[in-house]
């Protein structure tokens, strides 16, 4: 059982950075894994804002909303997957997810993530 743990959130005026971190455990080589960044807002649909596949670093792709400003990346040596955010904005604020799912290919819908974290929230002021 693949368990993700986020860590890094907090508070940011806007044009500041943050960086977030996904902790994992449990993969099975013998499939393909994608980790994702999954943001909401209360009352509104949950949005993939980047993914990557897991080890290799490839095949990766951002949201329109946050390309420039985001960046997924992965630490080897501590086994997590990173959300670089910089030039923040209000609209940014949301409760952020880690998000892990056995598949072919990177993918931006959230309904494709089988395993996820617990969230960390994410506020930035104007």
């Amino acid at each position: 059982q693949v368990q993700l743990v986020e860590s890094g959130g907090g508070s940011v005026q806007a044009g500041g950075s943050l960086r977030l971190s996904c902790a994992a455990s449990g993969y099975d080589y013998n499939n393909y894994w994608y980790v994702a960044w999954i943001r909401q807002v209360p009352g509104k649909q949950r949005e993939a804002v980047a993914c990557t596949q897991v080890r290799r670093g490839d095949s990766i792709d951002y949201d329109d909303a946050v390309k420039g400003r985001f960046t997924i990346s992965q630490d080897r040596a501590k086994n997590t997957v990173d959300l670089i955010m910089t030039n923040l904005k209000p609209e940014d604020t949301a409760l952020y997810y880690c998000a892990a799912r056995a598949g072919m290919f990177c993918a931006l819908d959230p309904s494709l993530y089988t395993n996820w974290g617990r969230g960390i929230q994410v506020t930035v002021s104007s």
